[in-house]
């Protein structure tokens, strides 16, 4: 880990121990946290062990899971909830929400131009082989504009803090981000627990999402003429690490739950099986990878979509969201041009920075992080939920010399980056707030009308001391994000 001082956003910035904090005495509180902070003072550290307790047999009531695969004793598992929330100014989130914003637009246009005339790629701002040899092109896409020009129809985008005003990108998601469920129920459940705190703070709503994701997936046809078009979720399956999202999401935009074997062909258009007989779907909210949407098109046994599926797509007889090939964006050899992106297509300076990147494809970078694997964080190109990564600070002899292995036979499937000193949030524990490290995922949608942000979003949280990981899957839990007025 960093020694560089870390900045707590509810207290701000301390040097070295994690363990400072006794129910926050002591401490100066930040703005954003003072009408918070005054609530906490009066109440029993007892009483609110209890009350987390609570959250988590409301979790489990409701059912809120993840599972977690590879494991052979019980995969579903309850997502840690903790009860202090994360909060941000009006101002700092106005700052963070026009650097997202001008992140998604340029992310759209790229993979326009790429599945297209490929003008960054003649221009020289990216080298061709990080398109064609990059495994999340979709060759299929080529000369292929969807509704209204737009990919990414829902994002995600990773951010972490090391400063009061410094913001930096970690990683875009552009695929099938996840979490949003976790973000809302979070809220419900602050709300059901300290209605107090709502009627004491003017906390910006998020319940909408499901509602404002509806919509902006209608208005991609509606601009095109199609009136209420018929909207359906695919879900890989009960078995799918985030099936309680997409049961929660489709329940929530009041539209049907689907997998591959609902649908069929019928009348030249696609079709749901339902008990009323066959319905016309417009709009799919695949929760589906590419590869498993077409088995006539992409892998022969990706079954879990519906063969044909990609050429109806092509024919404009329905929609898919988010577009096949859109993964491109968020891969991690692309995150480090992503900068070079932004000024290509807005011409604009990147109102958020990138954390420093080495693509260990590039010789020098290669020889730099094998040179100094002990410092930096290793991550696959394609790896997701803090699988196949080497945290060099944290990791023992043996580990980094076993990744040196790795990096030597296939160096094009990483990237490194530097360890940085993110800023904490305090969680409560038996022994009152202790500090432990965030990030936030902002939850982004794109239509023809403009661009939606949810107001804060998923605050991931990495429950063990000293941990910089906040995957649910490798135990790191959540916690409610306010943005506050100022």
């Amino acid at each position: 880990m960093s020694n560089s001082p870390i900045f707590d956003e509810m207290y701000g910035l301390f040097e070295g121990s994690f363990d400072i904090f006794s129910e926050g005495e002591g401490a100066e509180t930040r703005i954003p946290y003072s009408q918070f902070a005054n609530w906490l003072d009066k109440q029993n550290l007892g009483l609110l062990q209890k009350q987390s307790k609570r959250a988590q047999d409301i979790f489990r009531s409701v059912g809120i899971t993840f599972n977690v695969y590879g494991e052979s004793d019980g995969v579903e598992r309850l997502i840690p909830f903790d009860m202090i929330p994360r909060i941000l100014a009006a101002s700092e989130w106005k700052i963070l929400a026009a650097g997202i914003r001008q992140r998604v637009t340029a992310l759209n246009a790229f993979l326009y131009d790429i599945y297209h005339t490929q003008e960054i790629v003649r221009a020289g701002v990216i080298p061709a082989s990080l398109i064609n040899d990059n495994d999340a092109f979709v060759p299929q896409m080529m000369n292929f504009a969807p509704p209204c020009n737009i990919y990414t129809h829902v994002a995600g985008i990773d951010v972490v803090r090391t400063e009061p005003g410094k913001f930096f990108v970690l990683e875009d998601n552009v695929r099938v981000p996840s979490g949003v469920s976790y973000m809302i129920e979070n809220r419900e459940t602050m709300m059901h627990m300290f209605p107090e705190l709502f009627e004491q703070n003017r906390v910006r709503p998020v319940g909408h999402y499901p509602h404002q994701l509806f919509r902006s997936l209608s208005e991609c046809l509606e601009a095109a003429g199609t009136q209420n078009p018929r909207v359906s979720l695919l879900t890989p399956g009960v078995f799918n690490s985030a099936y309680f999202e997409h049961a929660f999401l489709a329940d929530e935009m009041g539209v049907e739950l689907i997998e591959g074997s609902d649908l069929f062909f019928h009348d030249g258009y696609i079709a749901q099986r339902t008990t009323k007989g066959p319905q016309r779907v417009d709009i799919i909210y695949r929760r589906v990878d590419d590869g498993f949407i077409d088995p006539l098109n992409f892998r022969p046994d990706g079954i879990l979509g519906m063969p044909g599926i990609f050429d109806a797509y092509r024919a404009g007889k329905v929609m898919l969201a988010n577009a096949p090939g859109a993964g491109i964006a968020d891969d991690k050899a692309v995150y480090s041009f992503v900068p070079d992106i932004i000024k290509f297509y807005t011409g604009e300076a990147p109102k958020l920075e990138n954390i420093q990147t080495w693509r260990c494809s590039e010789k020098d970078d290669l020889a730099y992080v094998l040179e100094n694997l002990e410092q930096l964080v290793v991550k696959e190109v394609h790896g997701s939920g803090g699988y196949g990564m080497l945290v060099g600070p944290a990791a023992s002899k043996a580990e980094i010399n076993r990744f040196r292995k790795k990096l030597k036979s296939r160096p094009s499937s990483y990237i490194a980056q530097p360890t940085l000193a993110l800023s904490t949030v305090p969680i409560l524990t038996r022994s009152g707030l202790t500090p432990r490290h965030v990030d936030l995922r902002p939850f982004v949608l794109l239509s023809p009308n403009g661009i939606r942000i949810t107001p804060g979003g998923l605050t991931r949280v990495a429950l063990k001391k000293n941990s910089v990981i906040v995957n649910s899957s490798q135990g790191g839990g959540t916690k409610d994000t306010w943005v506050v007025d100022d």
